[in-house]
């Protein structure tokens, strides 16, 4: 098995390259074997929906996709990393079914949040709805029929395949050692999906709770330190949650880079991104796109809102007059125009729809320098299959009666791939992840400077006698690469 590395990493789900594991493996191997060194595969286990996120057990790798022999071959190219949803359970699974089955006799009555018992008056008051951080209309509360006809309602963050377990629970906790060792056998690194969740008090946001938080992280790392397992925690949230994560030695996702990056691009300005560069965790993988869209939440704090509605309001627009181009009958369908979250009784954008390639208006320069500066920030590059095709907004998701989150979801044949990867500025991207691959300065040490002007940065890397540097101008979206070895300089 590789061990996880300061290399390029793609995520991707296990037939969007392809169809399926040994397709995703020809197609890494003939066509990406040296810009890309890890594979993060989202959930590619039995589950009843949400692409995977539902996961019904861990027990084996969903047929449709492959075995665990194909994931364990690929391990040994590449380091690998796969999700456990931390948060929540399918509702097909034996666990959720045994409890509606026996109901107060099942071994798993516990396992799951019981809405009057978390509730010291039995349902929240008005004053823990003002401050309860929500994911849909009408909170977090569902209703289930036992099979003796009773009706019980319990905590259920996300869709209606998805039930949330209580990690305080004895069976939880059994759930958790069992299954997260099995991932580990096979994966040098797991994400916890939905992590900051699993903290839920009454009268909080029950969103990243401290210090309950820290409990539950350490209930569930405890099978990880024993297999030295790294730990990756996905939260989408402004960045001291990050930082914080970062301070207790764990990997942290850079959801902040992409929204200012898409801002210094359009702008032209550098100052939001040079001052993010430089209190950024370095222990992190860094994103600019992701299977649920471009975070917003992420970049609170380092953007104005002002600055965050103009960018936003770009990206929108952009969107927008992609979808109004359509068929009239596709119209009517889900545009998924943008996720909302409620934080108490006000909404906020919490992710902008579509691929970053869209977002940026398709923009070849502008596109290739803001992939550019991902691989110069500290962290591990990690590129979305779409992204590491500079994909467009795949609407015909609607024509097939799938939601709107599929618009950046289209899946790849090996013929769309080996055509797509012809454009010459995806070859230029492909030839600096090669240098990113292999330069040692990237294990050293960084900074990160304006170039003389607002429009401007300069970003370096230097370690021994190597010095790899990154000269971008982004009012002309215009950059060079150097590479100085030994006193002698070349360009990349």
């Amino acid at each position: 098995m590789e061990r996880t590395k300061n290399q390029c990493m793609l995520i991707t789900y296990a037939n969007s390259m392809g169809g399926d594991l040994k397709a995703l493996e020809k197609i890494l191997d003939n066509c990406f074997r040296e810009e890309i060194r890890g594979v993060h595969i989202l959930p590619f286990f039995p589950s009843s929906g949400d692409r995977g996120f539902a996961v019904i057990h861990y027990d084996c790798v969903d047929p449709a996709f492959g075995t665990w022999e194909d994931i364990d071959r690929l391990g040994e190219k590449y380091f690998l990393a796969a999700d456990f949803m931390l948060n929540h359970i399918s509702v097909r699974s034996e666990e959720f079914k045994d409890f509606l089955e026996k109901g107060r006799e099942s071994r798993y009555w516990d396992m799951f949040i019981h809405w009057e018992e978390f509730w010291p008056e039995k349902e929240p008051t008005e004053a823990d709805l003002k401050v309860l951080y929500s994911r849909k209309p009408g909170g977090p509360g569902r209703i289930y029929t036992l099979k003796n006809g009773e009706k019980v309602k319990l905590w259920c963050t996300f869709f209606e395949e998805q039930v949330d377990i209580d990690p305080f629970s004895k069976e939880t906790q059994a759930y958790y050692e069992r299954n997260l060792r099995r991932i580990a056998a096979h994966v040098p690194m797991i994400r916890f999906d939905a992590f900051a969740y699993t903290s839920k008090v009454p009268g909080t946001s029950c969103f990243f709770v401290e210090p309950k938080i820290w409990e539950v992280l350490d209930i569930s790392m405890k099978p990880l330190r024993e297999t030295g397992t790294d730990m990756l925690a996905e939260i989408h949230e402004e960045y001291h949650i990050q930082q914080k994560l970062a301070n207790h030695g764990h990997y942290v996702y850079d959801f902040a880079l992409p929204l200012l990056l898409l801002h210094a691009v359009e702008f032209g300005r550098t100052d939001r991104l040079l001052h993010w560069l430089k209190i950024c965790p370095h222990h992190q993988v860094t994103t600019l796109d992701t299977h649920d869209g471009i975070g917003v939440v992420d970049a609170a704090g380092l953007l104005t809102e002002e600055e965050t509605d103009d960018i936003v309001g770009v990206v929108m627009d952009r969107y927008r007059k992609a979808f109004s181009a359509l068929p009239e009958k596709l119209k009517a369908r889900d545009p998924f125009t943008a996720r909302i979250i409620s934080v108490g009784e006000k909404q906020k954008i919490y992710q902008l729809p579509g691929t970053f390639f869209s977002a940026m208006g398709e923009d070849e320069a502008g596109y290739v320098l803001a992939r550019c500066v991902q691989l110069f920030t500290p962290g591990i590059p990690q590129i979305y299959y779409v992204g590491l095709l500079a994909g467009t907004n795949d609407f015909s998701c609607l024509e097939r009666g799938e939601g709107g989150r599929e618009v950046n979801r289209h899946n790849f044949t090996e013929e769309e791939i080996r055509e797509r990867i012809r454009a010459p500025f995806l070859q230029r991207l492909y030839a600096l992840m090669r240098f990113r691959n292999t330069c040692e300065a990237f294990n050293g040490r960084f900074t990160a400077e304006q170039g003389g002007n607002e429009h401007t940065l300069v970003l370096a890397w230097e370690k021994d006698d190597v010095r790899a540097v990154l000269r971008a101008d982004f009012l002309t979206k215009t950059f060079t690469v150097t590479e100085t070895r030994g006193g002698i300089r070349r360009e990349i």
